[in-house]
C-alpha cells in the first residue's frame, strides 16, 4: 500500500504491477483525467496544489480503510500536483484483489474518499484566459 503526491508523469502502468501478483485475478485502475469542460466552462489546464504531507497521510488513511473493509485487496495511489493540461492524468489509483468485486468497491471507496478528504486544491485555467478555483464542496460524485 502508497499513496503519493507526485510532480511528475504518472506511470498507472507501474501502479498496476505494484499492486498485482499470481493470488490476486482481478486488478482495477481508476485514472482521473484534465477534462475539457467544466460547469459550461472550456478548461485548457488545471493547476494543482496540496498540503503534501497531510494529501498524503489522508490518502493513506482512505487505502487503509479500503483494505481493511474490503480484506485481501491491495490498493495505490498517486496524485499528481503542479499544472496539467487537458487530458493529463491527475490521480491514479490501482486494486487488486482475487475477486473483481471487492477491487471494484475498494478502488470506488478511496476515489470518493481521496476527493473528499485529502488537501487538494485545484485552480482552473480557462480558454478566455481567466482563473478560478473550483470549490470541492460542489463536486458531483458518479
Amino acid at each position: 500500500m502508497r499513496a503519493t503526491i507526485v510532480t511528475q508523469t504518472i506511470d498507472h502502468d507501474s501502479l498496476l504491477r505494484e499492486v498485482t501478483d499470481e493470488r490476486r485475478g482481478a486488478s482495477a485502475l481508476f485514472l482521473g483525467t484534465v477534462r475539457s469542460i467544466n460547469d459550461g466552462r472550456e478548461v485548457r489546464a488545471i493547476e494543482y496544489s496540496a498540503y503534501e504531507d497531510m494529501a498524503e497521510r489522508e490518502m493513506m488513511a482512505v487505502l487503509r480503510e479500503a483494505e481493511s473493509q474490503f480484506a485481501g485487496t491491495r490498493l495505490v495511489a498517486e496524485h499528481r500536483i503542479g499544472l496539467l493540461n487537458v487530458g493529463d492524468v491527475s490521480i491514479a489509483i490501482a486494486a487488486a484483489h482475487e475477486h473483481r468485486s471487492p477491487a471494484l468497491d475498494a478502488l470506488r471507496y478511496a476515489i470518493d474518499e481521496i476527493k473528499t478528504r485529502a488537501p487538494i486544491w485545484k485552480r482552473e485555467h480557462y480558454v478566455d484566459g481567466s482563473e478560478a478555483w473550483v470549490d470541492p464542496s460542489h463536486a458531483v460524485t458518479r
